[in-house]
């Protein structure tokens, strides 16, 4: 007979059968709850001997022991099964939950391991920054303890640096213009540039003759 193997912590184990997952339906998921090949499922329970002995189902509230009940049922994917202690038909206690999701089956932690998560959790947290707040504490003979955060203030201050520099290395370049379209020059204006200026000169005086001198005007009284 093989054995299987004991598991520590049943919360870190899964288990399903490719088989069934696509016919799971409520009529049908406590028989594959109670598959052999499922850790979960203790084969000395009540439901078990019920299907031995072909019984049925509504048997279980008259027998005391340890029994399984669909709990809870949100088609089509999850399902809730509880593992209780029948004491009597109106009197049972609960053990543990395990719920199915999309055919895989999980065992549901208690609320003291729900405790127990959260404060290590913390405990770790709060160890850590006791470590790196160890880590800054400097002792002198002379002046005793004192707090250096030298590290963490250079890795400020570079940083620092590298952003400025980069902004700095960022330019912002200039958007180039729409060429726009000169005025034509017209006709009359070409030909103004065009032809040369020519000023009045005076026609020389024939060699020996001297200019007559200007005409006085008779003064006004």
């Amino acid at each position: 007979m093989k054995m299987e193997p004991k598991v520590d912590n049943p919360l870190s184990v899964s288990w399903h059968d490719s088989n069934w997952i696509p016919m799971l339906n409520p009529t049908n998921i406590m028989d594959y709850f109670s598959e052999r090949s499922n850790p979960f499922y203790d084969r000395n329970c009540n439901n078990e001997i019920v299907k031995m002995q072909r019984l049925n189902s509504d048997q279980l509230m008259n027998m005391t022991g340890t029994e399984y009940i669909l709990l809870h049922v949100q088609e089509p994917i999850l399902y809730v099964i509880r593992k209780q202690h029948r004491h009597s038909p109106a009197q049972a206690t609960p053990l543990t939950d395990y719920y199915i999701i999309a055919g895989v089956v999980y065992q549901a932690p208690d609320l003291g391991s729900v405790f127990s998560s959260r404060i290590l959790s913390a405990v770790h947290n709060l160890q850590g920054a006791f470590d790196d707040t160890i880590s800054f504490s400097r002792y002198h003979p002379s002046k005793g303890y004192s707090w250096e955060f030298k590290d963490k203030n250079q890795k400020v201050a570079a940083a620092s640096t590298s952003k400025k520099s980069s902004d700095r290395e960022e330019v912002i370049q200039p958007v180039p213009l729409a060429p726009t379209e000169q005025a034509k020059p017209t006709t009359d204006e070409v030909q103004t540039k065009t032809e040369p200026r020519t000023e009045k000169s005076e026609a020389p005086l024939p060699q020996g003759r001297m200019r007559p001198p200007p005409e006085k005007k008779p003064k006004l009284n």
